[in-house]
């Protein structure tokens, strides 16, 4: 007899509550599948966090640890402690994780420690650049996984290189593209942000900043700033800017435009705005991950201000250009030359079932009793 399995999905950051969206359905299509989810608060910022929740109908959290900001450090050892009395409490038979934020590396060593098997969504990627917080988590993350969800066959490719058991690695798509496909339409339905920007479907740089390599190097971060000032004389730019990117500008004394002609830095939106914003651009730049693929699910040509990407597939496709933020003509020029780009209708990221792969394997793994062992056992302290 099959047992009901109960699932403790770990979330604290815009992309996974977008890749937790998709997935907490498909969970809840499944037979004996009980979701829990954890909320870690990373991102505490209402146009960050429950915005997404309503607009992606995505579960009440059951668990909101309400972390909030901090250093590396400090941020970690809050969500661990949270989240390892959450998995004592809750005794899941796994743990679900996704991408690669401290969110992740947190729950990684909760589960890790308390011998709970750990499902890793977006396993696999790798920028070789250890110097990013983002690396090491997923790096992490990976080698204390127990099941692999490798979003493309690179991925896959690279966890077994680094002697991972073909055994535990799933290629099953990217969520991120299940979600593009499922909001794009609802976002044309309901987003008014082209309107009430008095944008120009097509004629406008998007543009989104937060990583550390970018925002807590004064030299790069001013380079991007007066980059996108010398744009916007040739092309309007629209720039949701993070908090942390905010906030780490003020301190750094770099002025963000507030009123120079054809720059908008407004503050975070949305998904489903978003979504608009980024189908309507002409060309999108950004250090994010998720966003440099929903460029790609969007056909709009994308330049990501970076000296690596984990997505090196858009790279060789010729759809995505590396330009590290090394100066402002440097910034200019890459955004400008990017615009009129060929985006290729390639499937890298698989046919639109990721989730449902995930959720199918999950219970087809960890539903029979004779599998992993019982989970009051593994929580044992």
């Amino acid at each position: 007899m099959a047992l009901t399995v109960k699932i403790a999905s770990i979330i604290g950051a815009r992309p996974q509550f977008i890749k937790a969206a998709v997935v907490s359905r498909a969970l809840a299509r499944q037979p004996g599948l009980d979701e829990v989810l954890v909320h870690t608060g990373q991102h505490y910022d209402f146009n960050m966090s429950q915005q997404f929740f309503d607009e992606l109908d995505i579960p009440r959290p059951d668990h909101h640890l309400g972390v909030g900001s901090g250093s590396h450090g400090e941020q970690t050892a809050r969500m661990l402690t949270g989240i390892e009395q959450v998995l004592l409490q809750e005794r899941p038979r796994v743990v679900l994780l996704y991408g690669d934020t401290n969110s992740t590396a947190a729950g990684a060593l909760a589960a890790a420690k308390l011998n709970l098997p750990i499902a890793h969504v977006e396993a696999g990627l790798r920028s070789f650049n250890r110097r990013m917080p983002e690396e090491i988590n997923r790096i992490v993350a990976d080698h204390l996984s127990d099941l692999l969800f490798a979003p493309t066959s690179a991925a896959r490719d690279q966890l077994l290189r680094e002697g991972m058991p073909a055994e535990r690695i799933v290629t099953c798509g990217d969520v991120m593209f299940d979600a593009a496909l499922q909001h794009a339409r609802r976002a044309g339905e309901r987003s008014r942000i082209i309107e009430t920007l008095a944008l120009t479907r097509g004629r406008y740089a998007l543009v989104t900043l937060h990583r550390a390599e970018n925002t807590d190097q004064p030299a790069r971060l001013r380079a991007v700033v007066d980059g996108l000032r010398r744009v916007a004389a040739d092309l309007p730019v629209v720039w949701p800017v993070h908090p942390r990117t905010r906030a780490a500008a003020h301190k750094q004394g770099i002025e963000l435009p507030a009123a120079d002609p054809g720059f908008l830095a407004i503050e975070p939106v949305g998904y489903l705005d978003m979504i608009l914003l980024e189908q309507s651009a002409a060309v999108i730049a950004t250090d994010s991950g998720g966003v440099q693929k929903e460029a790609f699910f969007h056909g709009v040509p994308c330049v990501t201000l970076r000296d690596e990407t984990e997505w090196v597939e858009l790279v060789e496709a010729g759809c995505n250009r590396l330009c590290p933020p090394v100066s402002a003509d440097a910034v200019r020029q890459g955004i400008l030359e990017a615009v009129g780009t060929t985006v290729p209708a390639t499937r890298f990221y698989g046919e639109g079932r990721a989730a449902e792969i995930i959720a199918d394997e999950l219970r087809t793994r960890y539903a029979n009793p004779d599998g992993t062992g019982s989970a009051e056992a593994r929580c044992a302290s």
